[in-house]
């Protein structure tokens, strides 16, 4: 069989898919590889395999102790170099690759101009949701949690602030839907030292046994960092500036 190299359409869809895949989960064997590999003619197997390349450049795999399959292209990081300069371009070509076809396989009827936009903002906001539960492994990084009813993607500089950072994975967090509305309304903060803070507001106002056990206690402890794509600190460092409440 001649070996048939990677274009970039088809290593872009790859990367958008390594971002929504839990990394235990690369393998030939995953309905949802074997469905994107079927639309790329490529084999489930291969279609893992560069996934696990492209592993071998992430950061936080690395550092973990593991290495992905280690034999990543420069192809491959020209990839990875084009989603991380602009996460929402990258993200939309990938879609657009896979004819307009979301990770659920959900799919949307485009009936007016706002219609459009709408369909456009939920398909974006389910890729990122996607991309921060599979880095987390599906946990809230605070409690625990991992009932995914109750789980939020949360973005650290929100989405209507910064548009070239609406999708990027670093710029999310894994919460229960009580820490995300705590974070969200500046109640709690993570420091980019990835330890908890807790609004002295919501503490002299919150003496109740649930809040002390809930958020008093957690003030100063870290969380747990994701597989994938850990916290950029400058989007902490916003969140601890202008959205928190000393």
């Amino acid at each position: 069989m001649v070996r048939r190299d990677w274009t970039n359409n088809e290593l872009t869809v790859a990367f958008a898919l390594y971002c929504q895949v839990p990394f235990g989960k690369i393998h030939h064997r995953n309905p949802l590889i074997v469905a994107v590999a079927d639309r790329i003619n490529r084999t489930p197997s291969a279609l893992s395999m560069k996934m696990a390349n492209l592993a071998s450049l992430d950061p936080a795999i690395i550092k973990s102790g593991r290495s992905g399959l280690g034999n990543a292209s420069a192809k491959d990081q020209e990839v990875w170099d084009l989603f991380h300069n602009n996460w929402e371009s990258a993200f939309e070509k990938a879609d657009y690759i896979l004819n307009r076809i979301t990770i659920e396989s959900e799919e949307n009827s485009y009936f007016s101009e706002d219609g459009i936009v709408q369909t456009k903002t939920r398909r974006k906001q389910t890729i990122f949701r996607n991309s921060i539960l599979s880095s987390y492994k599906h946990t809230c990084c605070i409690s625990g949690l991992s009932y995914p009813k109750l789980l939020v993607a949360s973005h650290i500089k929100p989405w209507s602030l910064d548009k070239e950072n609406r999708l990027n994975p670093r710029n999310g967090l894994c919460l229960s839907v009580l820490y995300d509305k705590a974070f969200d309304l500046g109640l709690l903060t993570i420091t980019p030292s990835f330890r908890i803070n807790i609004s002295p507001e919501l503490i002299s106002n919150a003496s109740d046994s649930y809040s002390k056990k809930s958020f008093h206690s957690l003030h100063g402890k870290r969380i747990t960092l994701p597989e994938k794509f850990v916290p950029e600190s400058s989007f902490l460092e916003y969140h601890n500036q202008h959205i928190f409440k000393p």
